[in-house]
């Protein structure tokens, strides 16, 4: 049986071009099946989101400004809804503690239900602006989506789900990847970046289908 190609894809919870990069993650997964194997990682970009509208959105209006770009860049997309409160009114303080959460999920059940957790997460915050920054309110929210909330503190009270984010962290510095959403294919050899569309995406999966790596010219 002929092995799936790997899709390393890198996201930040928080980000909006991700969860507009959602359902094209979906429909790739529809309609390409076992052809594929997209593994997760979470990368740092809204770890200290104070920070940031700081750095980047001090002269453009700070949170305000910010929200005003979220809301505008989803407005295309009919499937990606934003609340209008989200960074106007409702302002996490980091990404890290999903990113957390999410990797003790996977921890104490499976990959799948933190792949099914973390789009929970980002529907609550982009969709009904919950707080996903709080610890209390993204422990509440994975027990109301049916999970043992002390099987899930376990890993993240003992390490391990620090040490797994970890990981991922540095995975993204040692493969230079630059932002969210971002997709690596063929072993690094090509990474699509940012707001890339789907016809795009799958193009380049597919040539790499048709060409695996191993038959690349030495030229």
């Amino acid at each position: 049986m002929t092995k799936p190609l790997i899709v390393d894809y890198y996201t930040d919870i928080l980000c909006v071009w991700a969860w507009i990069a959602q359902r094209r993650i979906d429909e790739l997964n529809a309609q390409l099946g076992d052809k594929i194997e997209i593994r997760r990682y979470y990368i740092d970009v809204f770890g200290d989101v104070e920070k940031n509208i700081d750095t980047g959105w001090k002269q453009r209006g700070g949170y305000e400004g910010f929200a005003e770009h979220v809301e505008q860049a989803a407005a295309s997309f009919d499937d990606a809804p934003v609340n209008s409160k989200i960074w106007s009114e409702v302002r996490p303080a980091t990404s890290a503690n999903a990113h957390l959460t999410l990797k003790a999920v996977e921890l104490a059940y499976d990959k799948q239900r933190g792949v099914d957790a973390a789009l929970m997460l980002r529907n609550c915050f982009f969709n009904q602006a919950k707080d996903i920054g709080s610890m209390e309110v993204i422990l509440r929210l994975i027990e109301d989506f049916g999970l043992d909330r002390d099987l899930v503190n376990n890993s993240i009270s003992d390490g391990s789900a620090m040490a797994a984010l970890m990981r991922d962290y540095q995975t993204a510095r040692e493969n230079n990847i630059k932002g969210s959403p971002s997709y690596v294919l063929d072993g690094g050899r090509q990474i699509l970046y940012g707001n890339v569309g789907y016809r795009v995406i799958r193009t380049n999966i597919e040539e790499l289908l048709k060409h695996p790596g191993d038959e690349a010219s030495w030229c």
